[in-house]
């Protein structure tokens, strides 16, 4: 009887220890699905909600308390909204069966001045021959959502690639390239167009597509203008026009700092601030 009590705790144990591991690795797949998308911020956001609830309710903070706590109500309704492209993708991942087969590891730190220095280049080489590009450098906001829309590379930034992809005429040249780390990861990929340039502004669709995304994610997107040969910044929403090549490099150095990016980082600050 001892005997038959005594294997039942340990298979009680073990099932037990089985039903956290499982647990743990879909929390952990989860994370990394969303580790490389604008659901990170939104995430930080929803947690300092469900922290301030009782904080203020504890600080007898009464009006503010009601508040927080309709907001934390909505949410029920709210994240499934929120979170539509990633649960969409978590299920499409699942029905493929690449949720649970894809890497543990994340990217290893890279040092991104050689990737500043090859991007500065290919956008010199661009604005002298009047060649249009628009190079979309992810930071800390993933842009997977992007990423899915272009045509997928996974190929060593360089700027000869970088010029051959805007050569026009050819099949990648409309769009944007997008890079994350060392790494070009898409080319002609669709980006959102901003919608506070007013109709008939002169800017062209290139630098509203640079400040679109930059308004919607932390990203430094490089523009080149095919009519001009002005060489742009758009960060935060903000443009910066007619750069030179030192300059474009000393404000995409000062953008990360000479840190190395870590894709592994998920809820820390990246190297890229």
């Amino acid at each position: 009887m001892l005997s038959f009590i005594s294997e039942m705790s340990w298979s009680r144990w073990l099932l037990s220890v089985v039903d956290i591991a499982i647990v743990s690795y879909g929390f952990y797949r989860l994370f990394r699905l969303i580790r490389g998308t604008r659901a990170v911020q939104l995430i930080k956001g929803i947690v300092l909600i469900l922290v301030a609830v009782p904080v203020s309710q504890y600080l007898h903070l009464y009006a503010t308390h009601e508040i927080l706590a309709a907001i934390q109500t909505m949410l029920i309704v709210a994240i499934p909204i929120v979170f539509q492209p990633e649960l969409r993708r978590a299920l499409e991942q699942i029905g493929q069966g690449r949720f649970f087969s894809e890497p543990l590891l994340g990217h290893e730190p890279v040092d991104m001045s050689q990737v500043i220095d090859e991007v500065a280049r290919a956008a010199d080489h661009l604005a002298h021959s009047r060649t249009g590009a628009l190079i979309v450098m992810e930071r800390q906001t993933g842009l997977n959502e992007y990423v899915a829309t272009g045509v997928p590379l996974e190929a060593k930034v360089s700027s000869a690639l970088l010029e051959n992809l805007f050569v026009p005429n050819t099949p990648l040249h409309d769009g944007a390239v997008i890079i994350r780390g060392d790494r070009l990861v898409a080319a002609a990929a669709f980006l959102p167009l901003t919608d506070a340039a007013r109709p008939g502004s002169e800017l062209g669709s290139r630098h509203r597509a640079a400040l679109g995304v930059s308004e919607q994610s932390d990203a430094a997107v490089v523009v080149v203008s095919e009519e001009t040969g002005w060489i742009s910044l758009a960060v935060e929403g903000k443009l910066n026009r007619r750069l030179e090549d030192r300059t474009l490099r000393e404000m995409l150095q000062r953008l990360y700092r000479g840190r190395s990016y870590n894709g592994l980082r998920l809820f820390t600050r990246g190297a890229a601030r």
